[in-house]
This record gives structure tokens, C-alpha cells and sequence, in this order.
């Protein structure tokens, strides 16, 4: 968030439009999230927790491609794009850690 926040108030850059990744931030979890919690873990394929993944993915990428999107057409500047990207790369490495630590079937947080 540091990242993004930085995006937005450095005196050269002075655009908060970066911020609405915070967006993204947010909606990315939900479909996984309600997904595991409202499915059962039954054989190989679960085409509601795919359906879930796919939808999260298009929110990832969405997340990243906002910032390059704005940079092209000269809403922002490239400096504050690459700020967001790279605080983009933390958030969704703090998510993805998040999932693979506690989706463990030997870990008392399973009610996540």
C-alpha cells in the first residue's frame, strides 16, 4: 500500500488515480473466499471454486493493467505506474501466501 499511496502524493505525480487499484484489493479474495467456503471438496474438478478462480484472475489482471492503461493514454505518469505495479506484485503475493497457508488441511484456520 506504501507503493501505491506513493503513486499518488509524490509532488511530481500529484493524481490519486492509481488508488483505485485499492479496488481490486479488495473484490480480488471474494470469489475464492466464498467459493471454499460454500463448496464441498469433492474429487478433482469443482467447476464453482474454477468459475471463483477464473474470476479472480480477471481482477488480478485488471488490478495491473489499470495503471498501464492510464500511463498510455497520459492521465498519469510512467513513474507513478510503475509504483503501483510494483505494489501490486506485494499485494498479491500476500494474498497468494495467504491462501496456500491456510488452505493446509493440518491448520486450525480452516474457517477462512
Amino acid at each position: 500500500m506504501t507503493m501505491v499511496i506513493l503513486a499518488c502524493s509524490l509532488p511530481q505525480y500529484k493524481l490519486w488515480w492509481p488508488f483505485f487499484v485499492v479496488l481490486f484489493y479488495v473484490l480480488a479474495p471474494i470469489p475464492t473466499l466464498l467459493a471454499r467456503r460454500y463448496t464441498e471438496h469433492q474429487g478433482s474438478s469443482n467447476s464453482c471454486l474454477e468459475t471463483a478462480i477464473f474470476l479472480t484472475m480477471g481482477l488480478i489482471v485488471s488490478a495491473f493493467a489499470l495503471p498501464i492503461v492510464l500511463a498510455r493514454v497520459a492521465v498519469i505518469q510512467w513513474g507513478a505506474c510503475y509504483l503501483t505495479l510494483a505494489g501490486n506484485v506485494v499485494i498479491f503475493a500476500t494474498l497468494l501466501g495467504f491462501f496456500l497457508t491456510f488452505d493446509q488441511d493440518d491448520s486450525d484456520y480452516n474457517m477462512w
